[in-house]
């Protein structure tokens, strides 16, 4: 398999194809958001300090530690106290917005109303306030899977539709203290990855003990607490609000392993819908699974010996609360796979079916021509975001999308000197952004933002602090945490203060050299 880091031209990922990745100056409409995107678990530290409670993700990462590393999320980037800090370098930055999650347990100790904490209030008011003295629009999620452990420890978490109400009181206590002045609200930032991912590591002794029965009864509560959730804030806040209720989803793009062959192009449809349309069928269009998917769970539960679908129904009134039940959706992208159909159940290879391929019927796999890099099952594939924005609004009948992650992987494990020099990051999101704008102004897909992840590096689940995402470098070894730019965050800075690639500008320039350079290597031209 490739390795970027190998590669002399920082921009040659995957290989270059004239006609489809091919880049031109422009900008983008006037108002776009360009921003910068966190979670609180990720960033904040102080994970039992001023009444906060403990989460699920405290529990597993922080009482035993499990990153790769050692390391723990109880002091991380120390977000907690040194907030005014993140605040200055979005300012540096020129965002236009700042995307970043609510602790629940900070808020509600135990998961319940009763165990509002002040000081978490006071928190998340004093970030928000900041971020508006800069003029930062606060776009914020919900959920970034740091359920109270309270509520894993008497209802098994998302297998208990009593997390149904309990979400929803947490999600309109939030619109009400918070929702003056945030207009912008994901409830669950990837479901599939914390059900589906999860259900092997952190959820394995709840979700996972149930199997597929568990890992789809999951996702029901997660689909019916979101329309809950979305149905409040219709109710009760947004005619006075004015804001906007959506999700954000894993949206990893499935390339037909021979695009001539027919049964590959509907197992990378299949795979689409098993991963995104699970969770965006639903709200966006008629309140209930795609039918491929219901169909092919059916036909997997019987070949299985089941009696019944492993797939959960909808009744008629659940299904008309999940329909039309979101505002806009949020696209998460880093990469794309290889998909085939499979000749059969032994087609499979040890640990597939993380991804839904059992079910599905698909075989799927790395392209080793698509250069990886920090992450080894991360293939950089800047084209298949494009191909996704379409395939969300045409397949889904999405009518507003945002950008909500898009970010590089670098493995850095603990070298005493950090190269601030990150080309390939900046090669990475130029010819993400390129892609995006293409989807706008040549496919016509409504996009109004693109947020970067991330921010700054932080604790990156169970690579702890080895996988380094961030704008800017935070040295965890340093008790003060300083934030120092990388020289991405500047190339971004350009790219957010002319509003995309002005022809003419410096940063332009240096990604047409960029380009001319991929096209040379691939031609083999020595020009």
């Amino acid at each position: 398999m490739a390795s970027v880091q190998e590669d002399t031209v920082p921009c040659d990922f995957p290989r270059f194809d004239e006609d489809r990745d091919g880049f031109s100056p422009g900008v983008f409409p006037p108002g776009f958001l360009w921003g910068a995107a966190t979670s609180a678990f990720q960033i904040e530290g102080a994970c039992s300090e001023d009444g906060k409670g403990p989460s699920m993700t405290d529990t597993w990462f922080n009482r035993t530690p499990r990153a790769l590393d050692g390391t723990t999320a109880e002091v991380t980037c120390d977000s907690y106290h040194r907030y005014r800090e993140d605040v200055r370098i979005l300012s540096e930055l020129g965002v236009s917005h700042y995307r970043f999650s609510l602790s629940w347990p900070r808020l509600f100790p135990d998961g319940t109303r009763d165990s509002l904490n002040p000081d978490g209030v006071r928190y998340y008011n004093s970030l928000i306030d900041e971020l508006r003295a800069h003029n930062i629009v606060p776009f914020v999620t919900l959920y970034h899977w740091d359920m109270p452990q309270a509520l894993m420890d008497k209802y098994r978490g998302w297998l208990n539709e009593a997390l149904v109400g309990l979400f929803n009181d947490y999600a309109r206590f939030c619109f009400s203290e918070f929702g003056n002045r945030v207009k912008h609200w994901v409830t669950f930032n990837e479901p599939w990855s914390e059900i589906v991912i999860g259900s092997k590591g952190i959820l394995s002794e709840t979700v996972g003990k149930q199997g597929k029965r568990g890992v789809y009864a999951a996702g029901r509560t997660v689909l019916k607490a979101h329309a809950a959730a979305w149905h409040t804030y219709d109710r009760e806040f947004r005619a006075k609000q004015g804001g906007q209720v959506g999700l954000a989803l894993s949206c990893t793009w499935g390339e037909p392993k021979d695009p001539q062959n027919a049964d590959d192009v509907a197992a990378a449809e299949r795979f689409f819908d098993f991963n995104v349309g699970w969770f965006a069928h639903p709200f966006f269009v008629n309140g209930d699974y795609p039918d491929v998917m219901k169909d092919y769970v059916m036909k997997r539960s019987m070949a299985d010996g089941q009696a019944t679908s492993c797939l959960p129904e909808f009744s008629t009134e659940e299904k008309a609360l999940l329909k039309g039940s979101a505002d806009f959706l949020g696209v998460n992208y880093y990469t794309a796979r290889l998909v085939s159909t499979r000749a059969g159940r032994d087609a499979s290879g040890p640990g597939e079916d993380m991804l839904g391929e059992d079910d599905a019927d698909v075989h799927v796999e790395m392209n080793p021509d698509w250069p990886v890099a920090g992450l080894p099952f991360i293939s950089i594939v800047s084209w298949g975001l494009r191909k996704v924005l379409n395939l969300v609004r045409d397949r889904y009948q999405v009518p507003l999308i945002y950008v909500t992650e898009n970010g590089y992987h670098e493995e850095h494990k603990g070298e005493l000197q950090y190269d601030m020099k990150d080309a390939r990051r900046s090669c990475y999101h130029a010819a993400h952004i390129n892609e995006l704008r293409k989807a706008m102004t040549l496919d016509g897909v409504n996009v109004q933002g693109y947020t970067v992840w991330c921010l700054m590096d932080n604790f990156e689940w169970f690579f702890g602090h080895t996988q380094k995402m961030g704008l800017y470098h935070v040295d965890f070894t340093d008790p003060e945490r300083k934030r120092v730019p990388k020289e991405s965050a500047g190339f971004y800075r350009d790219v957010i203060k002319h509003n995309g690639f002005p022809d003419g500008a410096p940063h332009t320039r240096l990604v047409q050299e960029w380009w001319k350079k991929r096209a040379k290597r691939t031609t083999g031209s020595s020009e």
